[in-house]
C-alpha cells in the first residue's frame, strides 16, 4: 500500500460502540462510515424508532498506511480486519456500492472525483461491461475516454459518467 494514498479499511469495534468509534474518529479528522439504520422496536410498554448499526462491531475507516495506528487509539476500537496478514482493504467502488444499497446515495449521485486522466483505473457503471475494470488510455474534451478492459483486453471508447476512478 502506498503511504500518502488514503484507502477504506474495516475497524472491529467493542459491542455497541461503532456510532461512537465513528463519531470520535470524525472528530479527530478521518473519514468514517458507519452504516445505520432505523427500525421500530417493541418493549413490553412502549414502541421506539431506534437507529442501530448495520454491520454490528464494524465501522470503516479511509485513512493512510502510516496513520492506522492512530485510529486504534480510540477506547472502542479493537483492530483493523486483515485479510492474508494484511490489513484488509475495501475499494470505494464497493463502499459506494454499499451506501447505494443502504439508501444513501441515489443511483447517479457521484461521490467519486470526476477528474478521470490517464493511466487512472476504472470501473465500468453502465451498460455491457458493467463491473468490469479497465485502465485509461486517453481522455478527450468530448467526454469520452479510452480503456483497455482488463479482464479481456479490449480497447472500448465509453463516457465519462458510465464509468467512476477506483
Amino acid at each position: 500500500m502506498t503511504e500518502n494514498k488514503k484507502q477504506w479499511m474495516a475497524i472491529y469495534t467493542k459491542p455497541r460502540n461503532e456510532k461512537k468509534v465513528a463519531d470520535r474518529l470524525e472528530k479527530a479528522g478521518f473519514e468514517v462510515y458507519c452504516p445505520m439504520y432505523t427500525t421500530l422496536r417493541q418493549w413490553s410498554d412502549r414502541k421506539k424508532k431506534v437507529t442501530i448499526p448495520a454491520m454490528p462491531s464494524y465501522c470503516f475507516i479511509k485513512i493512510e498506511e502510516n496513520k492506522r495506528w492512530e485510529a486504534l487509539q480510540d477506547p472502542g476500537a479493537v483492530r483493523y480486519v486483515f485479510w492474508q496478514g494484511k490489513p484488509a482493504i475495501i475499494k470505494d467502488i464497493h463502499i459506494h456500492a454499499f451506501k447505494r444499497f443502504m439508501g444513501e446515495i441515489e443511483e447517479e449521485d457521484q461521490i467519486f472525483n470526476a477528474e478521470i486522466s490517464d493511466g487512472d483505473r476504472v470501473l465500468m457503471r453502465k451498460g455491457a461491461f458493467m463491473g468490469k475494470e479497465g485502465d485509461v488510455i486517453r481522455t478527450h474534451k468530448n467526454g469520452t475516454i479510452e480503456l483497455i478492459l482488463l479482464e479481456i483486453g479490449l480497447k472500448v471508447v465509453v463516457e465519462k459518467k458510465n464509468v467512476d476512478r477506483i
